[in-house]
C-alpha cells in the first residue's frame, strides 16, 4: 500500500502543474472563471483524490450542446480532472492500478463512456493511446447544479459513488475498494 506521503506529495504535485499552467496562461493575480476543486474520500483504507476545474451553465445548454454527446469531453475545465488512487481499485469492476490519472468522459444520452487515461495535461490533450481503463456509466436526471461538481455518495466500508454533476445530469460511477 502507497503511504499518505506519497498520495499528499503526488497531489502537491498535481496541484503545483495546475498553478503553473494557470499562471503561465494568464496573469496569475486574475481569479479564475471556472475555479479549480479538490474532493478526496477513504474508501476502505484506500484514498481517493480527485482535482478538477468547475465551469458553470451560465445560461448555455449543456449536454449536446457546449459538451457534444458522443465526443471526449475533459470532464471540467482547464487543465485535465486528476484521479489519484493510493491504492489499486475497481472502477465500474474494471482494475485500475494505484497512481495518477485524468478522467476524460464521452457523455451520451443513455449511457457515458468514462475514461480513466495515464496523461495529465492542459485542456482537452486527450491520446487514446494513453487510456488506462473505458468504463460505462448511465447518467441521471438530478436537481440542477450551475458549477460543475464532483462528490461522493453512498460511501460503505468497501466501495463509493464518484458523482460527476452538471447541469440537471448527474452520473455516478462505482469504485471499490478493499476485499476486492
Amino acid at each position: 500500500m502507497k503511504s499518505l506521503s506519497t498520495l499528499f506529495l503526488t497531489a502537491l504535485i498535481v496541484g503545483f502543474l495546475s498553478q503553473s499552467a494557470t499562471a503561465q496562461d494568464r496573469g496569475s493575480d486574475e481569479a479564475r472563471v471556472s475555479p479549480n476543486a479538490t474532493v478526496s474520500q477513504t474508501i476502505g483504507t484506500t484514498e481517493v483524490m480527485v482535482t478538477y476545474g468547475r465551469p458553470g451553465v451560465r445560461d448555455r445548454d449543456i449536454f449536446g450542446g457546449l459538451v457534444a454527446f458522443g465526443e471526449v469531453w475533459r470532464t471540467g475545465a482547464n487543465e485535465s480532472t486528476a484521479l489519484v488512487l493510493s491504492d489499486d481499485v475497481m472502477i465500474e469492476g474494471e482494475e485500475v492500478s494505484a497512481g495518477t490519472y485524468s478522467i476524460y468522459t464521452i457523455p451520451g444520452t443513455d449511457e457515458w463512456t468514462i475514461i480513466i487515461n495515464e496523461k495529465l495535461s492542459w485542456g482537452t490533450q486527450y491520446d487514446e493511446s494513453m487510456d488506462y481503463v473505458r468504463v460505462t456509466a448511465e447518467p441521471e436526471d438530478s436537481y440542477f447544479v450551475e458549477q460543475f461538481m464532483i462528490y461522493f455518495e453512498d460511501v460503505t466500508e468497501n466501495s463509493g459513488e464518484l458523482v460527476l454533476h452538471w447541469d440537471d445530469t448527474k452520473v455516478p460511477v462505482t469504485i471499490s475498494a478493499g476485499g476486492m
